[in-house]
């Protein structure tokens, strides 16, 4: 009997390729004793996060949120009032004071906080000797300037009898209280909040450390100057660095506290020129007890917050390039 050869025929043009037979699902890996145990060590280490995540941090938020539909004196049982401490905002004239000086800050120290922060970043980065030794000395204000002693040594350089007198008297200026004339005050925790620059300028030296010096040398080709590289190349490159720098301020710089409450005495004094959105928030929920509408307060502030990081983001598709 003879066995005729089968041959596969080739595929016409256009002819979809042979369905592949399907394959038997695979058994589910069971895990061994050993990775459960861990699995279970895992958890357990990682409880007390949990725990406190739970109690310290989520719950406090539902209780706010609650809390800001209500009126709650701390010695009473909350009472629900809906959208009355909502409805009330808009008739707070102190709140739109606070208001008004919490966004004259921001928008005013924020920019000059990173243009001073980005310049002596650029000026590090020329390679100046002790580089170590400058940038620790320059990051100590970050870390300082939120304390409680510096905004009590600022209140005395900016006083009547201050340093800043002192030295305006040597010149022959005859100075005045900076923290205590409603037209000079806020302007002295600005300059407080530029002068805590070290945190953004050692994030921007370690940006321009990351630009290749193949561009720079390219522009020089080129005879570019200094500033033409500087906008042309390093700003470009720099701009996550400054978008990220940008974000964390502004942040940051809508829940200042400290400064405005020792400053001024927990006044928001003189004449509410320094009364910040937080201070007031403060003055509300524990000078009178109106704890209802100080988390009323908050979640607005969270809200402000919010949309300011949204509008950034939703910018910096227009000027923020990650080189890909």
């Amino acid at each position: 009997m003879t066995t005729v050869p089968t041959f596969s025929r080739g595929r016409a043009p256009g002819e979809p390729p042979p369905a592949e037979p399907p394959r038997a699902p695979e058994p589910p890996r069971r895990r061994s004793p050993l990775a459960k145990r861990e699995g279970r060590v895992a958890y357990l280490f990682l409880a007390p996060w949990f725990v406190g995540m739970v109690l310290i941090t989520i719950g406090p938020i539902l209780a706010s949120l609650y809390l800001s539909f209500t009126e709650y004196s701390l010695l009473q049982p909350p009472e629900w009032l809906g959208l009355d401490n909502y409805r009330r905002m808009l008739e707070d004239e102190r709140l739109h004071t606070a208001l008004r000086v919490t966004f004259t800050y921001v928008l005013v120290s924020v920019p000059l906080q990173l243009a001073l922060a980005l310049a002596l970043a650029f000026f590090l980065d020329r390679g100046v000797r002790g580089l170590a030794v400058y940038r620790s000395i320059y990051y100590l204000p970050s870390l300082l300037g939120g304390s409680v002693a510096i905004a009590i040594l600022w209140r005395q350089i900016f006083g009547t009898e201050g340093l800043i007198n002192q030295l305006l008297g040597l010149v022959g200026i005859e100075g005045q209280g900076w923290v205590s004339h409603p037209d000079h005050a806020l302007s002295t925790l600005i300059v407080l909040n530029v002068w805590t620059f070290g945190a953004p300028m050692v994030i921007f030296l370690a940006g321009l450390r990351q630009i290749p010096a193949m561009y720079y040398e390219a522009a020089d080709v080129d005879g570019a100057g200094g500033f033409t590289k500087f906008w042309r190349i390093t700003v470009p490159l720099l701009t996550p660095i400054i978008f990220f720098n940008l974000v964390l301020q502004i942040i940051g710089s809508f829940q200042t506290f400290t400064q405005a409450f020792i400053v001024s005495g927990g006044t928001g004094g003189p004449a509410d020129s320094t009364l910040f959105y937080t201070l007031y928030t403060y003055q509300r929920g524990f000078g009178s007890f109106e704890m209802g509408y100080a988390s009323a307060l908050a979640w607005v502030l969270l809200v402000i917050i919010a949309g300011f990081t949204a509008v950034n983001f939703l910018a910096a598709k227009r000027w923020v390039h990650y080189g890909d």
